[in-house]
């Protein structure tokens, strides 16, 4: 190799070649030119692709939109926050700055960034014993990991939560929830944890039960099942050749539909205030007025009179600083593809935009955050043009905080609790079960693996289980591939040729000794330790050194027996592996080698077994075109032997 010349009388010891410095140079001056490129400022804020295109078209479509999730975020956010076990302020706090941050940030026009079902379960999972704070300190951690690990492209570590795993999750969450809120449906007071406990108590209090909030409850639930079909019955479509009275009508229904929640805990609401006097029903409370005050979230708290240092918070979340990062990536990335309307979702930068939203949102006194499924479907329905829609959301959520706070207490919590259950049952994705069986009825243990383990213990360990289900079937398939062995006939197709064995996966160390039991099975069994055994190497994709040395084990037990081994379609990488502990090996590079040497290795020894005096005990064929496929190719060659 041609190395630069020094000059004489220089020290070289601390010399870089010019080249290097050169090709340092240039990498540098691109990736710098990479950063600061118009492509890269696109996508690393989205908005400046499509503010300057703005029109009145986008606004009507956006406002319109925004103020349809605004709807249904306000009541969602304050029966959210009594999930989480915390105050119904909390719920509207989370509610905002998620949709203002995401519009600066976001690359789906459709998304909704704020509080959600799943994330308020596994809030109270890990903060409902520390209140608040809690809270709000785990959203900032969440935010601070989900952006270094979108910074990191960290994303493709989700892709080993398979889908049976997601919903098993989903399901076995919506499940609980619901089952969490049939006390306030019910108008009881009892706490307990997990599906069990809260349906034994539910049992063991239903004498207690308060007529009036289950009358409401399931009057509730009747009227919001019924408003949430109204929208897709055909009369309310809005069609090209209606007039303008007939658009606005269809107009006005299709907002009473998707607005369905706002609407029932307004009615509610005012049922229970002209009630106030002799209050039948369980209401909502207090609820703290005014906007949150904007501070860095909390390090440290005093629960009880005690004071709490980070460690101590940090200690008592445990997993859940890891859990709930993971469940927000999912269920945005989720949604994202799910409204992409089949076209590529840009995972880091969506990574990067909800970290932020739940950083941002931490100083807001926000709870973890993330895309919300059933207000992101609304959205879209609603006709939004942008991400400016998000911020029409959020604006009439402060406004909500600002002026309507001291009305919330009239809310009642068996309305609250039936908007919840009508939001949640329809996340039991029962319908999956079947496809998946279709498919591969293996994929049913990591589903019911994660759903059973969710339902009956914790959300995150059915997550740890099912993905460890799916590793585990994952590791099996590698440790143990299928092989297939055929006996190749002659032409004639009345003695046998030769005995094929075609490894169907990779060969590397966990396969090696399955691989190489069944190519001696073969070799001793169906072969007869006097016919000539070929593997086809056309599924393996390289070698380690656990394969390659138990190859060379493999190639000597055939040598002691004087059979010859052929190994055929290797690829260079492959060759490259199987030679590196086997400098003896001979390599066969075409077709016509293999067919030689299959026909001379037809020629009997004295002694009844294939000669092998030509010292060729175990034989490469590589070649792309080698396919064993059953036709045996006549040549008229002689018995010559590939050459190394």
């Amino acid at each position: 190799m041609a190395v630069d010349a020094v000059p004489s009388g220089k020290a070289t010891g601390h010399t870089m070649p010019p080249g290097f410095i050169r090709n340092l140079g240039s990498l540098l001056n691109r990736n710098v030119n990479s950063i600061f490129s118009k492509e890269t400022l696109y996508s690393r804020l989205p908005i400046t692709r499509w503010l300057p295109k703005y029109n009145l078209e986008s606004l009507e479509g956006d406002v319109m939109a925004g103020f349809t999730v605004g709807l249904t975020v306000i009541p969602q956010g304050i029966a959210y926050a009594e999930v989480a076990k915390l105050p119904a302020n909390y719920g509207l706090y989370s509610a905002f700055m998620g949709c203002f941050v995401y519009m600066i940030f976001g690359s789906s026009k459709d998304i909704t960034i704020g509080p959600t079902a799943i994330m308020a379960i596994m809030t109270q999972e890990y903060s409902g014993h520390g209140g608040p704070d809690y809270a709000v300190l785990l959203c900032f951690l969440s935010g601070l990991i989900i952006l270094t690990s979108g910074i990191c492209n960290l994303g493709f570590l989700i892709t080993f939560i398979s889908k049976p795993v997601i919903c098993g999750f989903t399901s076995a969450a919506a499940i609980t929830i619901a089952s969490s809120q049939l006390k306030g449906l019910f108008g009881l007071s009892f706490s307990s944890e997990g599906v069990v406990e809260t349906w034994t108590k539910l049992f063991e209090n239903i004498a207690y039960t308060k007529w009036q909030d289950v009358t409401l409850g399931f009057s509730c639930i009747i009227c919001l099942l019924l408003m949430r079909k109204i929208k897709d019955l055909k009369c309310t479509k809005v069609e090209l050749s209606d007039r303008l009275n007939t658009r606005i009508w269809k107009k006005i229904v299709f907002l009473t539909s998707v607005g369905r929640n706002a609407i029932i805990v307004i009615v509610a609401g005012v049922i229970a205030f002209a009630l106030d006097s002799n209050q039948p029903f369980t209401l909502t409370g207090f609820v703290k007025p005014g906007l949150p005050a904007f501070k860095p979230p909390p390090f440290s708290t005093v629960i009880n009179g005690t004071d709490c240092s980070f460690s101590c918070i940090m200690s008592d979340v445990g997993s859940g600083v890891a859990v709930i990062p993971i469940i927000s990536i999912l269920e945005s990335i989720a949604i994202a593809s799910a409204f992409s309307g089949g076209k590529t979702i840009d995972a880091t930068q969506e990574m990067i935009a909800l970290g932020l939203c739940n950083i941002f949102g931490s100083f807001v006194q926000s709870m973890p955050v993330t895309g919300s499924f059933s207000r992101t479907a609304v959205n879209s329905t609603s006709g939004v043009k942008t991400p400016a829609g998000g911020s029409i959301t959020g604006f009439l959520v402060v406004l909500a905080l600002a002026f309507l706070t001291p009305y919330f207490k009239y809310i009642p919590k068996a309305t609250l609790s039936a908007v919840i259950i009508c939001a949640v049952i329809f996340m039991v994705e029962y319908e999956m079960v079947a496809p998946i069986w279709k498919t591969r009825p293996l994929d049913q243990l990591p589903l019911w693996g994660s759903f059973l383990t969710c339902l009956f213990w914790k959300l995150e360990f059915g997550i740890l289980v099912g993905v460890g289900i799916n590793v585990a079937m994952l590791l099996y398939g590698v440790a143990r591939p299928k092989v297939n062995v055929n006996t190749i006939m002659k032409q004639d197709g009345e003695e046998p040729y030769y005995v094929l064995v075609e490894p169907r996966s990779g060969l590397f160390f966990p396969s090696v000794d399955h691989i190489r039991a069944e190519v001696s099975k073969a070799a001793q069994v169906m072969a007869q330790e006097n016919m000539m055994v070929v593997v086809d190497c056309s599924h393996f994709t390289g070698v380690d050194y656990t394969a390659s040395k138990g190859i060379k084990g493999l190639c000597n037990d055939f040598e002691k027996r004087h059979q010859v081994l052929v190994f055929s379609n290797v690829t260079a990488g492959v060759k490259r592996g199987l030679t590196a502990l086997n400098e003896n090996i001979n390599i066969a590079s075409t077709p016509e080698q293999l067919q030689s040497l299959l026909k001379c290795s037809e020629v009997p020894a004295a002694n009844g077994k294939a000669d092998h005096s030509n010292g060729l005990p175990y034989i490469i064929a590589s070649g792309s075109e080698t396919h064993m496929d059953g036709v045996v190719r006549q040549y008229d060659d002689g018995c010559s032997h590939p050459q190394s």
